[in-house]
């Protein structure tokens, strides 16, 4: 399967290598051919898109020696994928166009898909914004699944695009969405090196409330407070 069209990619590759060992073998079939027709016609993407799942299945994806893939470029292949959330994701990697024309193509698919479809939408925009120009345009996407109670795509969302697009004040607020809907905190990209004074006395806030109403602390908040020396006494 060689679904990222010209020059190596390495997300793409690695979810290639990924999905060779996953699927059976029309299955493969199916999507190699599908992301040929997407190369050749954009509009193919949105029939090919929807039906991905149906077609190459929902059962997780073993990334196996492909964990961490393209985490240079920030598009890190990690636990929580899906075999058709990688189905879609070469979909999109596919495409031929580039900046507001793809920014175009997956705000609809974004909006007009269900959870699923959103998911793979959003774990795809550090690959898009690395090999299509996407810039900030995918933002609004991002900040649309902060916006919801869904965990898998709050996570989604708190990938590497929206850890180096969102804004000080926004990337806090996802950290925090992420504690109070349980996401864990790993799930976060770059949250050490986005976390700052603010965020420390947000959490340490948390912990306050979270002890004075005699409720636990969840570890992953705990380690946060531990890894950056935040005292929990009273910060008002």
């Amino acid at each position: 399967m060689n679904p990222g069209g010209d020059g190596p990619r390495s997300l793409p590759d690695a979810l290639a290598g990924a999905l060779d060992r996953a699927l059976a073998p029309d299955a493969a079939t199916w999507l190699e051919q599908a992301c040929a027709a997407v190369r050749r016609e954009p509009g193919e993407v949105e029939g090919t898109f929807a039906v991905a799942a149906r077609r190459c299945g929902r059962g997780a994806l073993d990334v196996g020696a492909e964990a961490g893939a393209g985490a240079d470029a920030g598009t890190g292949l990690g636990a929580g994928w899906s075999v058709d959330d990688a189905a879609r994701v070469l979909l999109l990697a596919a495409l031929p166009v580039r900046g507001a024309a793809l920014a175009a193509v997956v705000s609809r698919l974004y909006r007009v898909g269900g959870g699923p479809e959103r998911r793979a939408v959003l774990r795809s925009l550090s690959l898009l914004e690395a090999a299509g120009d996407l810039g900030d345009l995918g933002l609004p996407l991002v900040e649309d699944a902060l916006r919801c109670n869904d965990p898998r795509l709050i996570a989604a969302a708190v990938g590497p695009y929206g850890a180096r697009r969102l804004g000080a004040h926004a990337f806090r607020q996802a950290v925090l969405k992420c504690v109070f809907v349980g996401v864990p905190l790993d799930l976060v990209a770059a949250l050490d090196a986005r976390a700052d004074a603010e965020l420390d006395r947000m959490m340490a806030d948390f912990a306050a409330e979270r002890r004075a109403a005699g409720r636990a602390l969840p570890p992953d908040v705990a380690a946060y407070l531990h890894t950056h020396r935040v005292s929990t006494e009273a910060t008002a």
